[in-house]
């Protein structure tokens, strides 16, 4: 059996393989509830064999999302109409998890007022963001944490916290961004105080059981910013804290307007990183498109498990032609049995 299809258990969450469908915005729910779009999209993910589903990034708050399409969590009716969502992906197969957001400076929300750590722009063509005080601050952690609720009661198997890609966690961890002098600001340890609070609000609310993920920004592509040596101070920094972090979503870029140099596995350096220097299970990758590409990603140590971003949405059926590749037997959709591959 190939590390790939090897199954997993993180807390007493089960995978039956190490292909994690990492969040991809929709842009398709309006009202920040799942539209007839999403339940295609993730359900059929789950039929071609991925191992977790972490749907999109989901809003905590109205100006917390990305776009007004966002998903979002902030009422309970929202929260109502994922549960027929998740029933969906686990009924065919696969894990549910949620990623929770604050966009912060990055928000595009219509006539919302934006909030970050300091009154500075993500770019020339971007609005100018309030600077959070500390009530600001605490009201978002609760905002997280009633998020956490909510999802625990539409069925999810585990929350992601973004605090990758430039949105407002990211932006109170990097020093680019946050030039607080309060206890929120300065020291690498004050910066990801933010993090460390809203895990700990989750913590009281979410089931013991169930896995809580980070998704990080683990090199920021400018002078002064973050690197994977930073993330993992701040998060073992959390960790002691009395903090849990399950797992450690290694992403990059997305702080600053830099587009940085991309090709297969380009983030899997960053990941290994993180996992030796925090001791914390990794999701890593990068373009990664082929079998071959994310075998070895865990073969070789860099990542305990491998998300598949643009290759799913251009093959959601990815998962069952690698096994094959890879000379796996693992089981079919049963109304897509007479399609596999047969050995000659």
């Amino acid at each position: 059996m190939s590390k790939l299809f090897t199954p997993a258990t993180i807390r007493n969450l089960e995978l039956k393989n190490r292909i994690v469908m990492p969040p991809m915005c929709m842009y398709s729910a309006p009202d920040g509830v799942p539209a007839d779009w999403h339940f295609t999209h993730y359900a059929t993910r789950a039929v071609g064999g991925t191992g977790l589903i972490i749907v999109e990034a989901t809003g905590v708050a109205p100006e917390g999302r990305i776009s007004d399409a966002d998903l979002g969590l902030w009422t309970d009716g929202q929260s109502e109409a994922l549960v027929a969502l998740v029933a969906q992906i686990h009924a065919n197969g696969a894990r549910a998890g949620i990623q929770l957001n604050h966009a912060g400076r990055k928000s595009e929300v219509t006539g919302a007022t934006i909030e970050a750590p300091e009154a500075r722009a993500y770019d020339e063509k971007s609005r100018v963001p309030v600077a959070m005080t500390i009530a600001d601050i605490q009201n978002t952690v609760k905002e997280f944490q009633r998020a956490a609720e909510r999802a625990h009661r539409a069925g999810f198997d585990v929350i992601e916290i973004h605090a990758a890609h430039g949105y407002l966690l990211n932006q109170f961890l990097s020093p680019l961004t946050n030039g607080r002098t309060d206890a929120y600001g300065g020291s690498p340890q004050n910066r990801a105080r933010f993090l460390g609070e809203t895990l700990e609000a989750i913590g009281s609310v979410w089931p013991a059981e169930k896995p809580i993920f980070v998704r990080v920004t683990a090199e920021e592509y400018a002078e002064g910013g973050n690197l994977p040596d930073d993330l993992a101070e701040q998060l073992n920094g959390v960790k002691e804290s009395g903090n849990g972090i399950d797992a450690v979503d290694v992403s990059t870029g997305g702080l600053m307007p830099i587009a940085p140099k991309v090709f297969p596995g380009y983030q899997l350096p960053h990941a290994r990183i993180i996992r030796e220097k925090t001791g914390l299970p990794v999701i890593g990758g990068g373009l990664i498109t082929t079998p071959e590409e994310a075998e070895a990603a865990l073969a070789e140590g860099n990542a305990d498990f491998v998300f598949l971003g643009r290759e799913l949405l251009r093959n959601p059926y990815w998962p069952l032609a690698a096994a094959a590749a890879l000379g796996d037997e693992i089981a079919w959709p049963k109304q897509y049995e007479r399609a596999r591959p047969r050995k000659k």
